[in-house]
């Protein structure tokens, strides 16, 4: 195991977070806040610590998929833990549990609170939770590959770990170029939808905090009720923006790259929008009698849908009292998740078409058994190892699952709860239903469940297997026994 270079790793990830720590320390500048000293004071220890790491260089950069797993897992966990100590040093969350939770729930993208009154928090504390969903949404790693030198096919390693889908590509020959056009991309629409926003009349820094937690389809709201105290028309910028954040990003290359018919022939963007399109109507007609009229069911549904299949989790009002069909679809888009290759969360899009031709071609098996028939997505055949990948991920999801409900429900709260709080955090969304609802907040669990809920909201976020590899016997054996070599030598 390449154990210099995952602490190589770590220590590149330090200093990237302690530099993207300058930009609480501006709002605290800007707004004359106190609390800006924490962020100054992480941040320069943060610096400190990653060169420490990074003084003495790997022998060499090559690091394969295992290590790529390995570095991803630490690094998020890294970021988590340094990412928290701000809110405890101010005061503003000072449990070390509640802070991590705040901020690995920020990173994750998954925005799901411990907070009841998140006004309270300073201008630099609301902008720093705001940009870790920013962060977090294409993935600092992602970032990294742009600009640290690595060989060996190290870089698609690390980006297989990191990135959402079921099989992760190049858009360009060179994986550091793609990480670039990626990060093009992410800003270019970040910028857009923030003009658009203060186009609309939301003040300059709501814009920028709803900016960053769209972007990252995460959804911390920087008031108590979300977006519902928002104008009718910033709810529809934000529903477009998080739709088109839940999209696959190789969309967005053909797009401005000319192959328009490529990106609208992508199946599974084309399926992405009608499951949208399908959720919005039911749901609307479902709540038609709730409203003041069709415009504002339509509002409401278009809203929500968008929010919980993009794994945003804004919400515009307390979908915990609608009807128990539209609270169904809702749980079940939590599920479906975005597009893979986009910033959202969810099981994704693209597995379930996989899914669903696998479970056809299945069926036409029994009434052919000589028929030899490949499964395609887009004209194109889908290879086995994807296939696999893709049932073992189920599987994997479905045990994960069920084991995170057990642990939840070992306190004692309802089962609609413990259910739908653990879906919604493992997929990244936020607010769940009943105790865990758009009005409620994660802050009245316990502490052996905000744990396993903090390893769900990484092991979401990461695809399971990166985390869920930190505890294989032969990786610790390995860890260790790579330990005990270097301080021999």
């Amino acid at each position: 195991m390449n154990r210099t270079m995952i602490i190589y790793i770590l220590g590149c990830i330090l200093k990237t977070e302690g530099v993207l720590m300058a930009l609480p320390c501006l709002v605290a500048l800007i707004y004359h806040e106190s609390q800006g000293i924490a962020y100054v004071i992480v941040a320069v220890l943060s610096l400190i610590a990653g060169m420490l790491l990074t003084i003495r260089k790997p022998k060499d950069y090559i690091i394969y998929l295992k290590e790529g797993c390995i570095a991803t897992s630490l690094s998020w966990i890294l970021m988590g833990i340094v990412g928290s100590f701000p809110f405890m040093i101010t005061g503003e969350i000072p449990s070390f549990i509640d802070a991590l939770f705040e901020t690995v729930s920020g990173f994750t993208t998954t925005g799901a609170s411990i907070l009841s009154d998140v006004e309270s928090l300073s201008h630099c504390s609301i902008m720093w939770r705001s940009f870790t969903h920013w962060i977090g949404g294409m993935g600092v790693l992602v970032f990294i590959i742009a600009i640290v030198p690595l060989s060996g096919g190290s870089n698609i390693n690390l980006m297989r770990a990191e990135s959402p889908g079921p099989s992760v590509g190049k858009l360009v020959p060179k994986v550091r170029h793609t990480a670039r056009i990626l990060y093009i991309i992410y800003f270019g629409l970040t910028l857009l939808e923030f003009i658009i926003l203060v186009m609309a009349k939301m003040p300059v820094f709501d814009a920028v905090n709803t900016s960053f937690a769209t972007a990252g389809t995460g959804g911390f709201g920087i008031k108590n009720d979300s977006i519902g105290s928002y104008s009718v028309a910033i709810q529809w910028i934000v529903t477009i923006f998080m739709i088109l954040f839940g999209v696959n990003f190789n969309a967005y290359y053909l797009l401005f790259f000319g192959s328009i018919k490529k990106a609208l022939s992508m199946e599974e963007v084309r399926v992405y929008f009608g499951i949208i399109l399908a959720a919005i109507t039911a749901i609307t007609i479902n709540i038609y009698s709730m409203c003041s009229g069709v415009w504002d069911a339509i509002t409401k549904s278009a809203f929500q849908v968008g929010s919980i299949i993009t794994t945003t989790g804004f919400s515009t009002t307390d979908f915990n009292l609608w009807p128990q069909t539209s609270k169904t679809i809702l749980v079940l888009l939590m599920f479906v998740g975005a597009c893979a290759g986009s910033t959202g969360g969810g099981i994704k899009v693209s597995r379930f078409v996989i899914l669903i031709k696998t479970i056809i071609k299945e069926l036409n098996s029994y009434i052919h058994p000589r028929s030899v028939k490949k499964i395609k997505v887009e004209g194109k055949p889908v290879e086995h190892e994807v296939i696999r990948s893709v049932n073992v991920y189920m599987i994997t999801f479905i045990l994960t699952f069920v084991v995170s409900v057990f642990l939840v429900s070992l306190e004692g709260k309802d089962l609609t709860t413990n259910f739908t709080a653990v879906a919604a955090t493992i997929n990244n969304i936020g607010p769940g239903l009943e105790l865990a609802g758009p009005t409620h907040n994660f802050g009245h669990f316990g502490i052996l469940s905000k744990i396993v809920i903090i390893f769900d909201m990484l092991a979401g976020r990461l695809e399971l297997f990166p985390m869920l590899l930190l505890f294989h016997p032969v990786v610790i054996k390995e860890m260790l026994a790579d330990k005990r070599k270097y301080r021999v030598k």
